[in-house]
């Protein structure tokens, strides 16, 4: 859970241990690290003297290494980027667009990263996390070269290590990442290359690109498939899809969304479509870790960070229930434009789904027995309106937008509407003919 843990023992030795903690969470890739101080460190008087402060060491990509990757991508035919990771800025997200404006290459985005590229560039193939575009997937792993930019290649990213075979991927694969710990821990690249992303970016920025490239149709073809991927097949009374896309039409651009973990935050990954934080900023707050609850208290933070930009969190139920006693602390420090949507379907999602998947018609636990959001709201100082139908949520959320003060938006959503991809009933079905064609007796001829 943390980069180091350090405990200090002698009150004289305090400066030393606080200097290698800012170190240690800076360098490589940033991380928290964690500094136990006993309590007679907190009343024990020091003349220890204070250290500078700690400096980021930035490593850059060797010329060398510069050069293999220039060379790996002049023999590719069918090469993809996939962008992700911490440790970016508006300047290295700016030389990344550049970098694959020039080379013509499709670009993907980490889990959970998809504010690193500008979703409406006619590069951005799509989002390479959970619930990933089928077409994406397909194009991901029948790559002959993936050149991955800080992310970390973890489970989520490669679909459960099935888009990149690890230890040794069939694709070529060109590695790119802050930390040298990282490098080589799962796959055996083809290139591995440590660097800080500011430095990183600039670097391919810098690769001269040929006149013309063979890939430039599957380019083409890739952003084709993000934008089917959009549309939406229509579900009432309450319609998820249009939900994400009214409220990223009416908020400003520079909104920032803020989502916990479950399967209502697919909904979010599959219609949102989020600027680069070269423009805006981070626009996209969510956990990489698969963490319930993040999302209300992310969004609390943001509003009061940057209290002039609106802030929307998409939550579960079941999300919602873990943190939702930050509205509190939201009314208590003055946040004001912040909108908090609650998508309330009774049940732990993803939970029921895996039930219903592999255990089907055998659910427990997984069912929740709600209070009143939206009165909970009220009783916080929250504004607050209950929606039931897509027509109501767009007057509902334009309201909120206007209103000056935070809001929480109660959406009523069928338990059976479980993803952006498919329902319950239908997961169950699928289940039950898959255990019944391994139950059915077998004759040997």
């Amino acid at each position: 859970m943390a980069k180091w843990v350090g405990e200090v023992t002698d009150a004289d030795r305090l400066p030393e241990y606080v200097a290698r903690a800012f170190h240690t969470a800076l360098q490589g890739r940033p991380g928290p690290v964690v500094l136990v101080l006993p309590e007679d460190m907190l009343t024990q008087m020091t003349s220890a003297a204070v250290l500078p402060c700690a400096q980021v060491a930035q490593a850059w990509p060797a010329p060398g290494a510069l050069r293999d990757v220039r060379r790996m991508l002049i023999e590719a035919q069918r090469p993809i980027v996939i962008a992700g990771g911490s440790g970016w800025d508006a300047a290295s997200c700016r030389a990344l667009q550049r970098f694959a404006e020039a080379w013509n290459l499709p670009v993907g985005c980490a889990f959970r990263r998809q504010d690193l590229f500008d979703n409406r560039h006619p590069n951005y193939a799509g989002d390479v996390g959970i619930a990933i575009n089928p077409a994406l997937a397909q194009r991901v792993a029948a790559a002959d070269l993936i050149l991955c930019v800080g992310a970390r290649l973890g489970e989520m990213t490669t679909s459960g290590y099935s888009l990149l075979a690890a230890p040794r991927p069939t694709q070529k694969l060109i590695h790119i990442h802050a930390g040298s710990e990282e490098l080589g821990r799962v796959y055996s690249a083809d290139l591995l290359v440590q660097s800080a992303m500011t430095c990183a970016a600039k670097a391919l920025e810098s690769l001269a690109a040929p006149l013309s490239v063979p890939w430039a149709a599957a380019t083409a073809q890739a952003q084709a498939d993000y934008q089917a991927n959009l549309v939406a097949p229509p579900v009432d009374p309450l319609d998820m899809a249009v939900v994400v896309k009214t409220a990223q039409r009416l908020a400003p651009s520079d909104a920032v969304f803020t989502n916990g973990a479950g399967n209502f935050a697919g909904w979010l990954h599959r219609y949102c479509q989020y600027p680069s934080l070269a423009e805006h900023g981070r626009t996209q707050l969510a956990p990489t870790s698969g963490a319930m609850g993040y999302g209300v208290p992310a969004a609390v933070a943001a509003a009061l960070m940057y209290p002039e930009r609106t802030v929307i969190n998409v939550a579960g139920d079941g999300d919602f229930l873990m943190t939702g006693q930050e509205l509190a602390t939201a009314t208590g420090y003055g946040a004001k434009k912040l909108i908090v949507i609650v998508v309330d379907n009774g049940s732990f999602g993803t939970i029921r789904m895996h039930q219903e998947r592999e255990y089907p018609g055998r659910v427990s636990g997984s069912d929740l027995f709600n209070p009143d959001f939206a009165a909970l709201a009220v009783a916080c100082g929250w504004r607050s309106a209950v929606v039931e139908n897509t027509a109501d949520f767009e007057p509902a959320f334009a309201a909120a937008l206007s209103s000056g003060v935070p809001n929480l938006l109660h959406l009523k959503l069928a338990t059976d509407v479980s993803t952006t991809r498919s329902t319950l009933t239908a997961i169950r079905a699928t289940a039950l003919q898959r255990l019944h064609r391994i139950k059915a007796p077998r004759f040997t001829p």
